[in-house]
């Protein structure tokens, strides 16, 4: 018998953790296992000449500092307290959109993906979220990032451009 899947991606971001934690409820919603995936890509593609010469570009390295990322973010998202779900945790070597879509591969798991901000910058990279959207043969589960994001965000660029602080913020 097999059991359904949620399955998530995760970054590190804010936003990717909000996904997770939202991904860890439809898990414990449905009695689904939780798969949260961290996709990486090696530096430079998949070879690279050195300064010296030529040489394969150490993908173990990259491997090991991906499951260290996904550890990491798992500890923050979770710290000592589990989801409550059976959870496997998986390194995907490819582009985030794709591995999430590979990891669910049968109609009735539910991919659950974080928007992000969808600022200029961000507008110009593909949207993980879309591609998840065309491609899944399941149902994709899209998280808006948390008002509090865009608080920060605001703070960020106010803080690029050298803006003053009007204090009249701070009161509200």
């Amino acid at each position: 018998m097999r059991h359904q899947r949620v399955v998530t991606g995760v970054s590190g971001s804010p936003g990717s953790l909000t996904a997770l934690h939202r991904a860890a409820a439809e898990a414990r919603l449905r009695d689904a296992e939780l798969w949260v995936v961290l996709a990486w890509q090696a530096p430079g593609g998949a070879t690279r000449l050195g300064r010296h010469g030529g040489g394969a570009f150490p993908t173990a390295s990259c491997r090991a500092a991906a499951v260290e990322r996904l550890r990491a973010a798992l500890d923050t998202a979770f710290g000592t307290v589990r989801p409550g779900v059976t959870l496997a945790g998986l390194t995907v070597r490819g582009t985030p959109g794709a591995a999430l879509v590979d990891a669910a591969r049968d109609a009735d798991d539910l991919i659950v993906v974080g928007t992000g901000s969808r600022s200029l910058v961000r507008r110009l990279r593909p949207s993980v979220a879309r591609y998840c959207q065309s491609h899944a043969p399941c149902p994709v589960l899209t998280v808006p990032p948390s008002p509090l994001q865009a608080e920060l965000d605001s703070v960020h660029r106010r803080n690029l451009w050298r803006l003053p602080l009007d204090l009249r913020e701070l009161a509200s």
